[in-house]
Formats: structure tokens, C-alpha cells, sequence
């Protein structure tokens, strides 16, 4: 099923990001885990790829069982940073061969050798190249992309960043998921700026539950997210406390989930880190709201 054809609906909905694993001996043990999260039904569920494609095989591989087993649709990551145009088109290929319907189509994260080289050489430098590659291969895929409320780290500023948006969409995108926001209002904001902009396919907010007092700073390193006060204070009180802080930070994202559906935004994605009692969690306190349709246009 195309993840489009989902968004497209009228209740709400909940999905969730996974990841494989870096090395073949974890495979199993996140196989397993990415199953368990596949069995609470979530709308659909999307599978990383590893730096410079090092987990691919990985990606793939997760996200036919989890069709297979749980009929859960996936959505499975593609990037392009550092691939030839033909190691591109053959992933394209066997992602087609599979029966994937779906692509998270990205450029990637720059390891510190590849900021240093020479992009000139690069056979892709952003992500909307590797869209129109997508659409050049004559495949149905249904292609999702990446947006940043809080600006991409590369942009000189908010108006640049939604250009280059506007860029991927025109070029074939069907829906956008954002970087992991904490504070519901700059998702908002953002939101209206874009549809401003003339960018009307569906968005998806991105919301990490934050577990453990550790997270934060990895968080604010990987997406220069704001931290509102708030969320500071739940962190200050229970960190220390490991349940206590998983508890919270749990209630904390499922208070954002639910802000944002009754403000009318009806598909969520979160971000679990592979963690099955999290997601469970969230999905228990959200039972008598997912799936329903409150006459809310998306």
C-alpha cells in the first residue's frame, strides 16, 4: 500500500521509524524488535539506511518482513550521498524487484571526510536529484522527503530552506516527514509558511519520546531542535530517575500527539529508537483515538 493513500484518510493515524542494524550478528535481535513494534498496527513503519548505504542490505531486508509477517506498510530509506548514479539506479532496481512501494528519498548525512572532499564530483549533492532519478525510473514508487521546521543546518535561513523544498515537491515528492520537534507551535507556524509558499502535499510531524535525561543532548546535536522550558523542567526533575524519565518522556510525546491531532493534523510520526515497550505505550494511550474518524479534514 502507498503511505500517500494512507495520509490521504480522514481518522488519525500514528507511524513509526526504525533501524537496522549496523553490523550482520545484530540483524536478528533487530529484526525481532522492529517485529514487536510492527505488531502494535501501526499505520505504516519506516526503516533507515546507514550512512553511505552501509546498512541497506539491512533496510530492505526489515522492511519486506514487516510487510510479510504484519502486512504493516514500510517505507524504506534511500540516500544518496556519496553513491554513483549506478549503485542509485540498481538499489531503485531491487527495491522495485522487492514490491516496495514506498521511498524516503534523502541525501544523507555528511561524514566528516565526505565535508571535507570535493562535491563537485558527487554524482548527487542534494536530495531532489535524487527524487528526479526516482521519477526517472519509469517505477511507481510513492517517494516521501525530509523538512525542517527549524531550518535545515545547511540554509542560510527559513525563506532558503523552503525554496529548496518547494524544489523536492515540484520534483515528485507526495508527502514530507519533519526533523523531531518538541514544541508543537514551530510546527505550526512552519506549516503555515509552507502552504504559504504554495506546498500543499501532506506533512507529517516528527515526535521523539525522550527516555532518558542522555537523549537530549544527542537530540539537540542531530537536529538542532529547540528545547522548550517545559520540557527542560521535566528533564531537570526526573532525570536521574530512569522510570521515572521514561514514564515522562512518554507522557510528554503523547501530549504532543494529541495537541496536534485535535489542531487538526491527523498523521503522526514518531521516532522509537527501536524501543517496542515505548511504542506500545504510546499506542495504549492513544487506543480510543487512533483509527476514528472525528470529521477532521487532513
Amino acid at each position: 500500500m502507498k503511505i500517500i493513500d494512507i495520509l490521504n484518510r480522514k481518522n488519525m493515524s500514528l507511524s513509526f521509524e526504525v533501524f537496522p542494524p549496523k553490523k550482520e550478528s545484530g540483524f536478528e535481535s533487530v529484526k525481532k524488535t522492529t517485529e514487536e513494534i510492527a505488531a502494535c498496527k501501526p499505520a505504516f513503519m519506516s526503516v533507515t539506511y546507514g550512512a553511505g548505504g552501509g546498512t541497506s542490505r539491512y533496510t530492505l531486508d526489515i522492511a519486506k518482513d514487516i510487510e510479510d509477517k504484519y502486512s504493516v506498510p514500510t517505507l524504506a530509506h534511500l540516500t544518496c550521498v556519496s553513491s554513483s548514479r549506478a549503485m542509485v539506479r540498481d538499489k531503485i532496481e531491487e527495491m522495485h524487484s522487492m514490491g516496495i512501494d514506498n521511498i524516503m528519498a534523502l541525501r544523507g548525512d555528511l561524514t566528516p571526510e565526505l565535508e571535507a572532499g570535493d562535491r563537485s564530483k558527487w554524482d548527487y549533492r542534494y536530495a531532489v536529484e535524487l527524487i528526479r532519478e526516482i521519477k526517472e525510473s519509469g517505477y511507481d514508487f510513492c517517494i516521501g522527503a525530509a523538512c525542517y521546521p527549524e531550518v535545515h543546518p545547511e540554509s542560510s535561513d527559513q525563506r532558503e530552506d523552503i525554496k529548496h523544498l518547494k524544489e523536492k515537491v515540484d520534483a515528485g515528492v507526495d508527502f514530507l516527514t519533519s526533523q523531531m520537534i518538541f514544541d508543537n507551535n514551530l510546527f505550526y507556524n512552519y506549516l503555515y509558511k509552507i502552504r504559504e509558499a504554495g506546498i500543499t502535499v501532506p506533512v507529517l510531524p516528527g515526535i521523539m519520546p525522550i527516555t532518558n535525561a542522555n537523549q537530549v543532548e544527542r537530540a539537540i546535536k542531530l537536529s538542532g531542535s529547540f528545547m522548550p522550558q517545559r520540557f527542560k523542567a521535566i528533564v531537570d526533575y526526573f532525570g536521574k530517575d530512569p522510570e521515572a524519565m521514561k514514564q515522562a518522556g512518554i507522557a510528554y510525546a503523547t501530549d504532543q500527539i494529541i495537541d496536534l491531532y485535535a489542531n487538526g493534523v491527523t498523521n503522526v510520526h514518531v521516532y522509537s529508537m527501536n524501543k517496542p515497550d515505548v511504542a506500545k505505550a504510546i499506542m495504549n494511550n492513544l487506543s480510543d483515538i487512533l483509527w476514528k474518524d472525528f470529521g477532521v479534514e487532513g
